[in-house]
């Protein structure tokens, strides 16, 4: 038998059930591994791991329409700790900030009363990490501090804004998705509001929609199909509102950045997703489905390997991008990888949306309609034959490689960690493998990995399984039996909150649940009536254990009045059964026998309830005494002495062992109330049932709707909300008038001795206590609730449940404020791992642990357990595939960022230095002897690639631009890219394109004249230089920087666009047109400048000084923003792959012990540093040093 856990304080919780259509759009999976998902004004937490609802948050009055987690790319300590903040918005313009381990708020934002139609947390600068952004309707952005819900700046636009999205590259970039267009802000600031009102554009089609393209004629040699012709339409973006003729694409339905190409951006509509360059403001790809195909609903932009997610009916998963070239022409075009299977979709089930695990990229979670949440998990598998050519798909291959560093040869790996590490280097169709050993052909698959289900939809009938005792405490569980709708009965475990049984019993909606034991119940539904009124009746018995159902009442049902109520009495032997236009019927629970069917004449019962007192306990007694007077008899007086006493105690701990006796037939008794108000008392007892005491009508009630009886105490309720309180010992009686209208059911608490009443109005619930006749707690729909009580009930002796028509089942304290609790107190079916529910020490030292232990030979695991223990004690693992691995399990955004950087610059650097190229440190390696790394790190990096890669990228790029230009402005921007790519006798052909009648035909004649003819001689050099000067000088920037790159002169160009705040655009010239040493000076002042206090982006400008292999100057500056753990492993990293003279940096930096100590273990070759260390031991200033950096020292 399984060992149950007995929890007698239950947690309060909410069982959320089908979704509200304004819940569309609130979902959010965060960086800390957890999924938040609004139902109805509730909030779920959802660990995607172990499929459990581990927090509902309650706090909203209407219906949540955004969640946001915070951000986690900032470097955590003790003072900025790893915290869940979550940012909810609701349909009345409120938003709440959560601490979601306890359950509370952290501040409330209100501004105005409509739905917030987006918001979004600043990650992408250093100032502050409680910077929040909303779009209160209909056109207003708002900056918060989400900390302390101070607004910090307001600004108000012309159109209504739906939507926006920041450019991941670029933190000043954000673009707003308009009624009638989009708008670019390209000034945004965290401290003042955009002082422009941004670029209006629109974006039309000057032909026919996408969609409705005709496919080409099969015999032409184009391939057919819809994506085909696709690709020959032309979307413009213009600066002028369309005309008529043209077809405006108005039903945007999403706008996004592309996080993994800079300048990028994807529409999508109901039948094709747009890929726009933002530089040549035209489409360069498409994506589109048939007109018979099922609509788009949402894309999912991801960082890796220019992917991306769709959600329509079905999920579609990854969809590789590239540049393929086809017969000559550069397309990006989007190849269909893998997709999920299809879920039926109804009138009342639908997707309605996608989010995915932004860590690891490889987990997908799909909400639907009805509550459900079902979890999808890519999997790569490697192929089994060699992708067919003709097929029209480039093959994948993945790497064999574990966290960005080549895999051991006995080294143990997890597989299908990330997306990035499944995904290495995609073919293009038709090509050859590559030779190389260490990659490996795969294919993609979706596997469901969880499915989370909800209560179907409303109305419910709750009844809670008999209270806990000291008989049942071993096998005692808290089962809540949910009656729903659609005739099934599903039976939750309150511990956990988890389904324990769904039973599909009846066939119609359910109205009434009756437990006859801890594990059996009774429950009743009737069909819906004919045209005499009759219904077929069904009342079913289960056995919880083996499922098993039965009729109760046998053949009966078919054709009679409905069953009104069912009432089992106190100890479960009998049972009530009451019908509309029909007299009750008295039923044996034990037998199943029908003990009696009142008269005809019987009269019409509005309210009934059985009593609590019986006389099993002299009954009982009689029968012991009988038994032990037996047993005297059969035994001998010589005997009767020392049999005695053992006799009695076998007949007691027999009789113990069985709450009621099978022979017994206790007495029991019911009350009932007729429409008169009067009140009849019935006594059953066996087979035989008496008409009792009957009392006259109240004159202060009204029609008796319900009764509740507990010991002395009988409680009747009227249709009027009068409540009358009968003491029976003291023969007293009061009424109190609630005026809360029709009193729907009343219930007492569980326990003995607590007299507390639990009251069911048709606007809401009161707890009331019996013993000062005084009322607890109240709850009203409109006052502190916008959801109407369908059932109460209570579940333990201070907590109820309560069912409401918003499809949810609520256990609440007896104040019946918030479901929310604190995550510390659930009792999980399965272990979390999320080391954000830690305190903020015991996180920080879990990670601590898990990084690095140099005080032990072996890595050990003592104080934790998680599905990768085996990896992590893996002695091959490396320090740079422990960073790494450790980011991804703590969800660390921060770290991520800088270990991928980090990782793959040691590596490439300290491959250079093993191929005997010599660089020293901050300068970088001659044009002549660069050599690339095996795997260049990915373009969503953008600048911080190689610049050979980068160049390569940008290339591809602009003669993309040149297949999809559609104007003579397209033309020029293709033009001007390509003479600053040094590509000058293309340049030269798009040039001599300009037609005569246009009125820069002249100066682009000019202009490719220029091109053509310049030398390298110093007279035509220093005129041009000048002409480039003093254009600068007047105004034209981008038109003198396009001369200097003519004469090579693309260092002083870069020098220039620093110098007028062009940051961006002088790296990007710096990677495409310098050599290393040029280029490193450049990024090196933009470094700097990054460090100013006015920008304050010294993470990013500390991701510059890596992908230049300043590794001194990256270690100085972590140790000066007191990132000394970080710092810590960086230098040892450093070491390990010898890039960087360790042991002097230390002394820099002050830490002369540990310079000593790993001089030390350099042997002879460190005998020389240590001496210098040494010498001048008493110097006031070296132990100065010492003490300043005394942090660092200790953590490393």
């Amino acid at each position: 038998m399984i060992p149950y856990t007995v929890n007698i304080k239950l947690a309060a919780r909410t069982l959320t059930g089908t979704l509200n259509l304004q819940n569309k759009t609130a979902v959010d999976w965060g960086w800390q591994g957890l999924i938040a998902q609004g139902c109805h004004s509730s909030i779920l937490i959802i660990d995607p791991k172990t499929s459990q609802t581990i927090q509902v948050l309650e706090r909203h009055k209407a219906n949540v329409v955004k969640v946001k987690w915070s951000r986690e790319n900032y470097y955590h300590n003790v003072s900025s700790p790893y915290c869940l903040r979550l940012a909810s918005g609701d349909a009345s313009g409120k938003i709440i900030v959560w601490d979601v381990v306890s359950g509370t708020v952290h501040c409330e934002i209100q501004e105005h009363s409509k739905p917030i139609q987006d918001m979004e947390w600043l990650w992408n600068q250093d100032a502050s990490r409680d910077l929040l952004l909303a779009i209160h309707p209909p056109n207003y952005i708002v900056l918060w501090n989400g900390d302390t819900g101070t607004k910090l700046w307001k600004k108000s636009y012309a159109e209504n804004i739906l939507s926006f999205s920041f450019d991941p590259f670029d933190p000043s970039n954000m673009a707003l998705l308009t009624s009638e267009g989009i708008v670019f802000i390209t000034d945004f600031s965290h401290s003042k509001p955009p002082g422009s009102a941004g670029k209006k554009v629109y974006i039309a089609s000057p032909h026919a929609s996408p969609a409705h393209t005709k496919p080409a004629p099969a015999a032409a040699p184009v391939p057919t199909g819809a994506k085909k012709a696709l690709n020959k339409v032309k979307v413009l973006i213009t600066n002028e509102k369309p005309t008529a003729e043209a077809v405006t694409l108005n039903d945007c339905l999403q706008l996004s950045y592309l996080p993994s190409k800079r300048n990028h951006m994807l529409l999508l509509y109901p039948r094709e997703i747009l890929i726009l360059d933002l530089e040549l403001s035209q489409t360069v790809g498409v994506v589109a489905i048939e007109r018979s195909g099922v609509p788009f609903i949402q894309v999912s932009c991801m960082y890796s390997k220019m992917c991306a997610m769709r959600i329509s009916a079905k999920l579609d998963g990854i969809k590789d991008c590239g540049n393929h070239p086809e017969q000559n022409v550069y397309e990006l075009m989007y190849d269909l990888r893998s997709q999920c299977d299809a879920i039926r979709v109804t009138k009342t089930v639908r997707p309605y949306r996608m989010v995915i695990c932004p860590v690891n990229e490889n987990s997908a979670a799909l909400m639907v309609s009805d509550g459900r949440a079902m979890l999808w998990e890519l999997k790569a598998q490697a192929s089994k034959a060699v992708g067919n050519p003709s097929s029209g798909l480039s093959p994948l291959y993945t790497p064999l490689s574990f966290c960005g560093s080549p895999l051991g040869p006995n080294q143990k790996r997890i597989q299908d960690l990330s997306l990035n590490s499944m995904i290495g280097q995609t073919l293009m169709a038709g090509e050859a493998p590559p030779p190389s050993s260490n990659q490996q052909d795969i294919q993609l698959k979706f596997l469901l990995t969880g499915l989370l289900s909800g209560l179907p939809l409303p109305p419910f009938a709750l009844r809670m399984c008999p209270p806990l005792t000291t008989k049942n405490i071993n096998h005692y569980q808290p089962l809540l039996a949910v009656g729903t709708s659609n005739g099934s009965v599903l039976v939750y475990n309150l511990t956990s909150g988890l389904l324990h049984k769904d039973l599909s019993v009846h066939s119609c909606e359910v109205r009434g649940i009756e437990w006859v034991s801890l594990t059996s119940f009774l429950s009743f539904a009737t069909s819906a009536p004919n045209n005499m009124g009759l219904v077929r009746n069904e009342l079913q018995h289960v056995n919880l254990p083996t499922g098993r159902c039965f009729a109760f009442r046998g053949e009966r049902g078919n054709d009679e009045p409905p069953i009104e109520m069912i009432k089992v009495s106190h100890l479960k032997q009998y049972l009530v059964v009451v019908f509309r236009d029909k007299p009750l019927e008295l039923w044996d629970t034990r037998t199943g026998t029908l003990l009696r069917e009142m008269a005809k004449n019987f009269p019409t019962v509005t309210a009934l309830e059985w009593s609590p007192s019986h006389n099993l306990k002299s009954l009982k007694k009689k029968q012991m005494a009988a038994r032990e007077a037996i047993a005297r008899q059969t035994v001998s007086d010589a005997e009767q002495t020392s049999v005695e006493s053992s006799v009695i105690s076998l007949l007691q701990d027999a009789e113990s062992k069985s709450e009621t006796s099978q022979a017994i037939s206790a007495r029991e008794h019911f009350v009932f109330t007729d429409t008169d108000g009067q009140v009849y008392h019935i006594t059953v007892e066996g087979n035989t049932v008496k008409d009792g005491a009957r009392i006259p009508p109240d004159g202060s009630m009204g029609s008796i709707a319900c009764i509740a009886w507990k010991g002395d105490t009988l409680v009747l309720g009227d249709v009027d909300g009068n409540l009358n309180f009968w003491d029976l010992k003291a023969r007293l009686s009061r009424g109190i008038p609630t005026h809360r209208g029709w009193v729907k059911k009343i219930r007492f608490a569980p326990g003995k001795g607590n007299q507390k009443l639990l009251v069911m109005y048709t606007d809401g619930a009161e707890v009331w206590d019996t013993k000062e006749v005084q009322m607890v707690s109240s709850m009203r729909i409109g006052r502190n609730v916008n959801y109407r009580i369908l059932d109460i009930d209570w579940c333990t002796s201070d907590k109820v449940v309560l069912a409401s028509d918003d499809g949810c089942v609520r256990v609440l304290e007896m104040a019946m404020k918030s479901a929310s609790y604190r995550m510390d107190e659930q009792d999980l079916t399965d272990p979390v791992w999320c080391p954000y529910l830690l305190v903020p020490r015991a996180a920080l030292t879990l990670k601590a642990f898990l990084l690095l232990q140099p005080w032990s030979g072996t890595f050990t695991m003592d104080i934790t357990q998680v599905d990768m223990k085996s990896v992590l004690q893996d002695p091959e693992l490396s320090l740079l595939q422990r960073c790494l691995l450790v980011s991804r399990l703590f969800g660390d955004e921060s770290d991520l960022h800088f270990w991928t950087v980090a990782s793959h610059y040691l590596q490439s650097f300290a491959q250079a230095r093993q191929l005997g190229v010599s660089t020293a440190e901050g300068q970088a390696k001659s044009e002549g002897t660069q050599t690339s790394p095996p795997n260049h790190l990915d373009i969503c990096h953008d600048v911080l690639c190689e610049s050979s890669y980068f160049q390569k990228f940008q290339l591809d790029r602009v003669h993309l631009q040149e297949v999809k230009r559609s104007s003579y402005d397209h033309t020029k921007k293709c033009a001007d890219q390509l003479l600053l790519l040094g590509q000058t006798d293309r340049a030269v052909q798009l040039l001599l394109e300009t037609s005569a009648d246009n009125t820069s035909y002249y100066c682009d004649s000019l202009k490719a004249c220029l091109v053509t003819t310049i030398t390298s001689s110093g007279p035509s050099q220093s005129t041009i230089k000048l002409v480039a000067t003093n254009m600068i000088a007047n105004g034209k920037l981008a038109e003198g920087v396009q001369l200097l790159c003519l004469i090579d002169k693309a260092a002083d160009a870069c020098r220039y666009l620093q110098t007028y705040g062009e940051w961006n655009r002088a790296a990007w010239l710096a990677k495409v047109r310098l050599n290393p040493a040029e280029s490193s000076d450049v990024l090196k002042r933009w470094a700097e400048h990054l460090c100013s206090p006015q920008v304050n982006q010294k993470s990013k400008a500390i991701m510059v000084l890596l992908s230049l292999g300043c590794f001194y100057k990256v270690g100085e500056m972590l140790q000066s923003m007191r990132h000394f753990d970080r710092a810590a492993l960086f230098i040892e990293a450093c070491l390990k792959y010898g890039v960087m003279e360790y042991a002097r940096m230390l002394r820099s930096l002050g830490l002369r012990e540990g310079a000593a100590l790993w001089a030390s273990r350099a042997g002879s070759a460190g005998q020389q540093l240590m001496e210098e260390l040494f010498q001048g031991e008493g110097s006031v200033a070296q132990r100065g040093e010492e003490s300043d950096c005394c942090h660092l020292s200790d953590t490393i």
